[in-house]
C-alpha cells in the first residue's frame, strides 16, 4: 500500500469501480456507446425546469418527492406509497443492494449483465454468484431455483448488454421460485419492447422493479430513477435513503421528471422512432454479415464472424464513431451499438462497409 493509500478505509483499496462509457469532448461525434436517447428531452421538460429555476432554489426540495411519486404511480396504476425515487436508477439500485442483500448467503445474478451489480457487491461486502446465460445469451429461469439458500436475485430485463428480454411469464416463474427472497428486476430499457413486471407487484411481496428516466424519456443528464414494490420494500429503501441523503432529487429534477411523464405523446413518438431505427439497423448489419441478437432495448449486441470486435471499434473510433466493446469473457467479440438517429445509423453503416471489405 502506498503512503497516500494509508489514509483509506480498508474496503476502499479492494474496490474495482464501475467504468462508464467514454464521454469525449469531440465535435461532430457519432456517439453510439452509452445507450443515450438520440432525441432531446420533451420541450415541456425544458419549460418546467426553466420555471422551477426561477423561484424557490433557496429552499430545499420536497424530501419525499411527493408530486413525482404520485405522477409515476398514476402512470403505472399503483399507489404512491409503492414508489421510491432516487438520483438515477444507479442510486436506487445501490440502496436496494444495501437494504436487501447484505446477508450470509450469495446474491444470484447473470454472468453477463450490468457490471455495476458486481461493484455494489464489492462495496457492501455482498457475496455474489454469477449464473451463466445459455449459449443464446438468454437467462434460464430454472437455474435460479435456489430458495432459502440465497440472499436474493437481481436481473436486468431486458438484459444489458445483450438486449434480450424475458417474457413476463418467466419473471413470474422466477418470483415463485424465490418466495422468501427479494427478486430485483432492473427495467432500464423496458420501454423499448420489454414487458414490465410492475403489474405483478401487488401479487408478489418479494418483487422490486427499478426503472430510469434516462433512456426512454431522454433524461440521462437529469438523473432520475425509481423503484416500485410492496410498501414494506419501499419502507426499507426510504430508511436507507434517509440515513444517507434526505434530498436526492433537486427541484429542477422533480419538475423535469414530472413534465416528462405528462408528455405522453412525445414519449411515444420518440420511443417508436428508436425502435424503428433499431429494426432498420439490425437488418442492415445482418446484410453486412453481422450476427445480431434480438433486442428489446435501444441498442444492439452484435458480432461479425470474420472481424475482430476490438479492431472494428478502434477503426470506427478513428472515424469519429463510438461503439462499446467489452474485454470480458464470452463477449469479447461483441459490440454494443446504441441506436442513434437515422442519420447516425446511416453513418455507422457507411463506415462499416469499407472496413468489412478490407
Amino acid at each position: 500500500m502506498s503512503a497516500s493509500q494509508s489514509f483509506w478505509s480498508p474496503v476502499v483499496a479492494g474496490l474495482k469501480p464501475y467504468v462508464p462509457g467514454e464521454q469525449p469532448k469531440i465535435d461532430r461525434l457519432v456517439k453510439l456507446n452509452t445507450n443515450e436517447n438520440p432525441y432531446p428531452a420533451s420541450p415541456r421538460v425544458v419549460q418546467a425546469i426553466t420555471a422551477a429555476a426561477q423561484q424557490g432554489l433557496q429552499l430545499y426540495p420536497d424530501p419525499e418527492s411527493t408530486a413525482l411519486r404520485e405522477v409515476i404511480a398514476r402512470h403505472h396504476g399503483m399507489a404512491a406509497d409503492q414508489v421510491f425515487v432516487g438520483n438515477g436508477s444507479d442510486e436506487v439500485l445501490a440502496h436496494a443492494f444495501f437494504a436487501f442483500f447484505q446477508q450470509h448467503k450469495p446474491l444470484l445474478m447473470p454472468d453477463i449483465s450490468y457490471s455495476f451489480y458486481q461493484v455494489y457487491c464489492r462495496l457492501y461486502g455482498i457475496s455474489a454468484e454469477q449464473v451463466p446465460l445459455d449459449d443464446n445469451m438468454v437467462i434460464r429461469v430454472e437455474d435460479y431455483r435456489r430458495a432459502q439458500t440465497v440472499a436474493g436475485v437481481v436481473i436486468a430485463n431486458p438484459n444489458a448488454p445483450t438486449g434480450r428480454a424475458l417474457p413476463l411469464a418467466d419473471v413470474e416463474q422466477l418470483l415463485q421460485g424465490q418466495p422468501g427472497q427479494v427478486v430485483l428486476v432492473d427495467e432500464a430499457y423496458v420501454d423499448f419492447g420489454g414487458e414490465s413486471a410492475i403489474q405483478l407487484i401487488d401479487r408478489y411481496p418479494n418483487l422490486l422493479v427499478v426503472q430510469t428516466l434516462s433512456k426512454s424519456r431522454s433524461l440521462a443528464g437529469l438523473r432520475v430513477g425509481f423503484a416500485a414494490g410492496a410498501r414494506h420494500l419501499i419502507d426499507a429503501l426510504e430508511r436507507v435513503k434517509n440515513s444517507f441523503n434526505s434530498y436526492p432529487l433537486d427541484r429542477l429534477a422533480i419538475a423535469g421528471a414530472i413534465a416528462a411523464y405528462e408528455d405522453v405523446d412525445y414519449f411515444e413518438q420518440t420511443r417508436r422512432a428508436v425502435m424503428q431505427s433499431r429494426e432498420s439497423l439490425a437488418a442492415q448489419l445482418t446484410a453486412l454479415g453481422f450476427e445480431v441478437l434480438p433486442s428489446a432495448t435501444n441498442f444492439l449486441f452484435t458480432r461479425h464472424p470474420r472481424h475482430d470486435a476490438a479492431l472494428l471499434a478502434q477503426r470506427l473510433r478513428a472515424q469519429g464513431i463510438l461503439v462499446r466493446h467489452f474485454r470480458l469473457p464470452r463477449i469479447e467479440q461483441y459490440l454494443r451499438i446504441s441506436i442513434g438517429t437515422p442519420a447516425q445509423c446511416e453513418a455507422l453503416v457507411a463506415a462499416l462497409r469499407p472496413l468489412l471489405a478490407a
